[in-house]
């Protein structure tokens, strides 16, 4: 009997890990990907003994990499040398006052009550909602798939919503736990991972501050792209052959299936079935016959955007810690500006990351390694946005903030920048509109609300990403490659248990 073969279009987290377990079931496995290496938006750029995360700089839902490995045969807490990361961020609000959350109880205790008295209970009342968020909603939305709407509209799930709080505004139900509009933006900035303004978000994401703080932020050795290096070595252990700078320019179709794919250079693939872990709605405009679906992803709610900075530095800022986080008083006018206005807020909130911090070898001896990230709107439908002008403007107010913090000279020591803007993420990553976490996770685009990871028409054309089910981020990117190999494997008579 002939192996089934299977071509995998891009080499992201979803799209290695889902190639891994199909090649570990005995099908043939071939992934191709645009680029000269792995890994997607989780990228790594090293330049000059410097080393940055160009994606995720943190690992956040630990129990979701302790499973999806396992479920590969392999640990994530050996293969990725985890260490804990605590504090985890570092708040810095506009006066220059902070708030370092952490899993010490007793050091939170200290620091809510002396921005609100009485805010400590609030905050263990928080807790509370979102342990029972972060595990109702990772059982009974984030490992399902829902491959039609009588598995997701049931009984069992009615409960969900009074349980998950879905139907109610993430910032709204703040004000069950703080008054501070400090703490507030505090224990909702989290959002922003989903592509989310905590003004539309559902309570249900209450799931990501109590994640972060009852399991940890954790940090692996050689950074976030070990995770990519980890699959990578199980994908190739089990038989996946990569080629690197192949790029798709088709998918070929016949009938009601896909016979392969036609790559730049004009040459066919064939394949039983493909599996597309490039952004979904480029693959439905770029890559697919029109058939409606591209302007029916389009009226869809995109994520937004940042502008990255990565910096070389010839000295050491000891003071900034790994994870620095400026949050802008003016909280609501910054998603507007975001998310409404597709620009730079006046007063935009942003992160810092210091790796060397966690370790050593990210920068050389004496010198530092900065990445400094600027959420911003993603490109709008004209294309008027000038992007020279909004990431100069988001350099110049990273160098206002850092100030704040006693930074005052880092201009004159960066020794290189590289800086990517959301023509950037369109460019190296195929994001349509630079949204850097494809389509939001609004309450219409959660669950089986989300794009399907089959296609309607070509039944063995399959998707894995974050703009498909369960969505966005590197953990649920792995639950992602997981959901679609098992449909795969249920398509081919080859049964779903992994």
């Amino acid at each position: 009997m002939k192996t089934p073969s299977i071509i995998v279009i891009g080499a992201g987290i979803g799209g290695i890990s889902a190639a891994a377990r199909l090649a570990q079931r005995g099908l043939h496995v071939t992934v191709l990907e645009k680029n000269a290496r792995p890994g997607g938006r989780c990228d790594r750029i090293s330049r000059d003994g410097h080393h940055f995360d160009t994606g995720p700089t943190l690992l956040v839902m630990p129990l979701l990499y302790d499973a999806e490995f396992a479920a590969l045969g392999a640990s994530a807490r050996e293969m990725l040398d985890l260490q804990r990361v605590d504090p985890t961020y570092h708040l810095v609000f506009d006066d220059g006052s902070g708030l370092a959350l952490t899993s010490d109880l007793i050091a939170m205790r200290e620091q809510l009550e002396a921005i609100e008295p009485h805010s400590y209970h609030g905050f263990l009342r928080y807790l509370e909602e979102g342990h029972r968020h972060y595990h109702l909603g990772t059982e009974r939305l984030v490992n399902r798939d829902f491959r039609k709407a009588s598995d997701f509209f049931t009984l069992a799930n009615l409960p969900l919503v009074f349980q998950l709080k879905p139907l109610v505004g993430h910032y709204h139900n703040m004000s069950s736990y703080f008054n501070n509009p400090r703490l507030k933006a505090a224990f909702s900035f989290q959002d922003v991972y989903m592509g989310l303004s905590p003004f539309e978000a559902p309570a249900t994401f209450s799931m990501m501050p109590y994640t972060e703080l009852a399991h940890g932020v954790w940090y692996p050795k050689g950074g976030m792209y070990r995770v990519v290096e980890a699959l990578m070595e199980i994908a190739r252990a089990a038989g996946v052959e990569f080629i690197f700078e192949a790029s798709v320019k088709q998918i070929e179709v016949d009938g009601l299936r896909t016979r392969g794919v036609i790559l730049d250079d004009g040459q066919r693939l064939e394949a039983d079935a493909v599996l597309a872990n490039a952004d979904l709605p480029y693959v439905y405009r770029d890559l697919l016959p029109q058939d409606g679906m591209t302007a029916k992803l389009e009226r869809k709610r995109f994520s937004c955007s940042v502008v990255s900075f990565f910096w070389g530095v010839d000295k050491t800022y000891s003071t900034l810690g790994p994870h620095t986080l400026f949050l802008a008083d003016d909280y609501r006018e910054n998603f507007k500006s975001i998310i409404d206005d597709l620009t730079i807020p006046q007063n935009p909130s942003l992160y810092v990351h210091a790796p060397a911090r966690l370790e050593a070898s990210m920068a050389p001896v004496g010198e530092d390694t900065l990445t400094a990230i600027v959420p911003v709107g993603h490109m709008s439908q004209n294309g008027e946005q000038d992007w020279a002008s909004i990431r100069d403007r988001a350099r110049q107010e990273v160098f206002r903030r850092l100030r704040t913090l006693g930074v005052t000279d880092l201009e004159e020591h960066i020794k290189f920048e590289m800086n990517f803007t959301p023509l950037s993420w369109r460019k190296r990553y195929n994001l349509m509109k630079g949204s850097t976490h494809g389509l939001c996770h609004n309450l219409t685009q959660l669950g089986y609300f989300r794009p399907s990871n089959r296609h309607a028409r070509y039944h063995n054309l399959y998707f894995t990403g974050a703009s498909t089910r369960p969505g966005t981020g590197l953990p649920t990117a792995l639950v992602s490659g997981r959901l679609a190999a098992e449909r795969i494997l249920d398509d081919l008579g080859m049964g779903a248990a992994l």
